[in-house]
């Protein structure tokens, strides 16, 4: 049979990739309230600090399930509505019902504990955020050639930290510019923080239908004609099956990015789970136990301005990074951007200042700027494009991997090796970006491609 010239694929316009990734705005608006939210909640409710990591857990354990399993079956799925964009709708719909529900967990005090719903509707909530993100990562390897990966993750990441900045700042906006109330009776959220859900919810549903509406995928037989045919011969096996040997036969650049990627996250869950009582403890002195109080709900409020401030240096960050990358290499631009978030978190132990901080929030920003763009433009250079899919969502295991190790013994370390002084775990996070730093300069990134500035 005669095998078929392969097609180029099309570059795309700024603004079909601007469409194309309009829908992670919605995702990490979410993602925001989350990370900046979710241990005040659950101290609200009740969590003491040594404990918080063990109810993050339920996020990384779906997401390290439900990703690959997503990636897999995206791979394989054509629908009126494409492969990718029927996964990221419904994760869409569900994320926005978690976050509408979540803060208001002590409606059902007289049946179940306040801190076994909020747990339960941050497990839903990440799942949710799960289903949605990565096939969002596989549309841009789809859709886009080699040459505009760069800008494809580069685009993402700019749009997800102008999301991330909304989210973060709306509880602080609620509170300080419109005066709703920021505090609340014990056990109860206040009602800046639910009106920022509620927003955070037709926000995230919002911006997904736009990128559902507005961007095309490539039907099966045409995405086909950009690519060579696999040499390998394909093995029938079932889904779960080929899953787990797709993970044992992954290529050598993938697994070197998964050390990277292990000290990375294992540093950036410290900071999500530890921030706000680092800062309520080390910056602002509150006695622990007091989450009820204005001068608690100031110190929580500054830490979603904080939170904000990093996400809008990662997305001007973002902007730069092909720019950069063609002068320097993916690697060594990476290696910097994670010194500078390790001199950031490090750094939060010598203020006592609140608005220092806003100082260390520029270099975390350069290091969340770079997690979200540059693993992923070498990564997607490096993967047979017939599991794009499933690939981006076993990397996932990579994301979620030492968020559950920190999960399991971050709050044990925080009791009886730092004594109940968060600050000591931002401290910790640091040294690991660090680590990171060194090994992302050992990763295989030989793929020379043509770096598109501009589409």
């Amino acid at each position: 049979m005669a095998t078929l010239a392969v097609k180029k694929k099309p570059s795309l316009s700024f603004w079909q990739i601007f469409n194309m990734s309009f829908g992670f705005l919605g995702i990490q608006f979410g993602f925001a309230l989350q990370t900046g939210n979710a241990s005040r909640i659950l101290q609200t409710f009740g969590a003491d600090v040594e404990h918080l990591s063990w109810f993050w857990l339920a996020a990384p354990i779906t997401g390290m399930i439900i990703q690959p399993i997503i990636g897999h079956y995206s791979d394989r799925t054509w629908t009126r509505l494409g492969r990718r964009r029927p996964y990221f709708l419904t994760g869409a719909v569900l994320s926005g019902l978690a976050l509408l529900f979540m803060p208001n967990s002590s409606m059902l005090a007289a049946l179940i504990p306040p801190i076994v719903v909020g747990a339960g509707m941050l497990m839903i909530m990440d799942a949710s955020f799960n289903v949605a993100m990565e096939p969002f990562r596989a549309l841009v390897a789809d859709n886009l050639p080699d040459s505009q990966h760069n800008v494809g993750f580069s685009m993402q990441t700019c749009l997800i930290g102008v999301g991330a900045v909304v989210g973060s700042w709306l509880p602080y906006v609620f509170a300080e510019w419109f005066n709703v109330p920021k505090t609340a009776s014990p056990g109860i959220v206040p009602d800046n923080l639910l009106y920022s859900f509620y927003i955070g919810a037709i926000v995230l549903i919002g911006c997904i239908l736009w990128t559902v509406i507005s961007t095309k995928e490539y039907p099966p037989a045409e995405f086909a004609s950009f690519h060579e045919e696999d040499k390998v011969e394909e093995k029938h096996q079932s889904g779960i099956a080929e899953i787990f040997s797709d993970l044992a036969n992954m290529p050598k650049t993938m697994r070197q990015l998964g050390v990277v990627q292990f000290f990375s996250w294992f540093a950036l869950f410290s900071m999500w789970v530890f921030t706000t009582p680092a800062v309520v403890d080390h910056v602002y002195h509150i006695r622990a136990g007091d989450t009820s109080s204005i001068t608690y709900n100031n110190a929580a409020n500054w830490v979603n301005v904080c939170f904000g401030v990093y996400n809008l240096v990662s997305a001007v960050y973002a902007l730069l990074l092909p720019r950069i990358v063609r002068k320097t290499s993916r690697k060594k631009t990476h290696a910097f951007s994670l010194v500078m978030g390790g001199i950031g978190l490090i750094s939060i132990y010598f203020i006592q200042n609140h608005y220092l901080l806003l100082l260390s929030m520029i270099g975390i920003g350069l290091a969340w700027g770079s997690i979200l763009a540059m693993p992923y433009a070498i990564l997607s250079s490096s993967i047979p494009v017939k599991k794009i899919g499933v690939y981006m969502g076993i990397f996932n295991f990579f994301i979620t991997g030492p968020q559950i190790v920190n999960g399991i013994f971050g709050g044990p370390i925080v009791k009886y090796i730092f004594h109940n002084q968060s600050i000591y775990a931002l401290i910790m996070a640091g040294v690991f970006m660090f680590m990171g730093a060194i090994s992302v300069l050992y990763v295989q990134d030989g793929k020379k491609i043509q770096i598109i500035d501009k589409p």
